[in-house]
């Protein structure tokens, strides 16, 4: 867990301000991918569908292997 304690020491410094500084960057990386893993789904949703069309394909082409 190398990244954790480089955190953790950021956290415990006895400057406030690297202290303060550590949790801001997590949540600028966490914003950061979160909007990547939205980009990447929306993209996935508009190449496959959803799943609704994606479980709805899958049936016909069940069905139409048992004819």
């Amino acid at each position: 867990m190398p990244v954790m304690n480089t955190y953790l020491k950021g956290i415990e410094s006895p400057d406030p301000e690297v202290s303060a500084n550590v949790p801001i960057s997590l949540i600028n990386v966490t914003s950061y991918l979160l909007a990547q893993q939205i980009i990447t789904l929306e993209k996935e949703f508009l190449e496959e569908g959803g799943l609704r069309e994606r479980m709805s394909q899958a049936r016909i082409e069940v069905r139409k292997k048992m004819k």
